[in-house]
């Protein structure tokens, strides 16, 4: 997929900021849709298949928050959130939801295009970090298939397009201490020291969803660095 070929959904109340939006985007080949409320947003998206949702959370009557809820529900389809506030329990909040990425307005609308398509890049499991498309760690315990995009660990685990990315990021170096830093940057595709402790929110709802738990953990943390993968992976 091509961004000339990509159709992004952009959900804000504010029609001057949807056409500052979508003039940048259609500048770079994007397709784009529109919705000015969290209902219209969740029918677009079950109509019109958006490649991306880029998402407001201030928004009049049904909020962003539940819209991203919703759509989690039924979709993995990357969402990239519009939020005023910059607190980290906002941002922290947003991940939590399911979000692949955040800007805060006001922002530069060049930065948000770059975010899209970094986001999109990532989607299309173009950053592949495996050599062999389907590899297991600890005696089966985990097992990663890069080409379709799964994890098994008991069953099929669902995560996130930046969870599955982050799980990978550890996977392709087990054992390998890997800083936050380094991990944003092969997540997000950029790496700025703010979003640094976004990766805790990320380990924290891997951890969950692979049922990770002490003494043996999948996703390791060490101490003044970062994280790294506790199992070898099988011959």
């Amino acid at each position: 997929m091509s961004t000339a070929t990509a159709t992004v959904l952009v959900v804000d109340d504010e029609p001057k900021l949807r056409a500052l939006v979508r003039d940048y985007l259609e500048r770079d080949g994007y397709t784009v849709q529109e919705a000015g409320e969290g209902r219209q947003a969740l029918e677009l998206a079950r109509t019109a298949h958006p490649d991306l949702v880029i998402l407001d959370l201030g928004l009049p009557g049904l909020p962003g928050e539940e819209v991203a809820r919703l759509l989690r529900k039924t979709s993995d389809v990357p969402i990239v959130m519009l939020t005023a506030k910059a607190g980290e329990n906002d941002r922290v909040m947003g991940l939590r939801l399911g979000a692949d990425d955040y800007v805060v307005k006001p922002f530069s609308p060049r930065e948000l295009v770059a975010r899209v398509e970094a986001v999109l890049r990532r989607a299309r499991g173009g950053r592949g970090t495996t050599e062999d498309a389907s590899v297991s760690y600890g005696s089966g315990r985990v097992r990663i298939d890069t080409e379709r995009r799964e994890v098994h660990s008991g069953g099929q685990v669902e995560l996130t397009r930046t969870e599955f990315d982050l799980l990978a990021a550890l996977a392709s170096r087990p054992g390998r201490a890997w800083t936050r830093l380094e991990l944003v940057g092969r997540v997000q595709g950029h790496a700025f020291e703010a979003y640094e402790r976004t990766i805790d929110v990320h380990v924290k709802n891997l951890r969950r969803k692979l049922g990770d738990a002490p003494p043996s953990h999948v996703v390791v943390t060490v101490p003044g660095v970062g994280y790294k993968l506790g199992l070898e992976r099988d011959a």
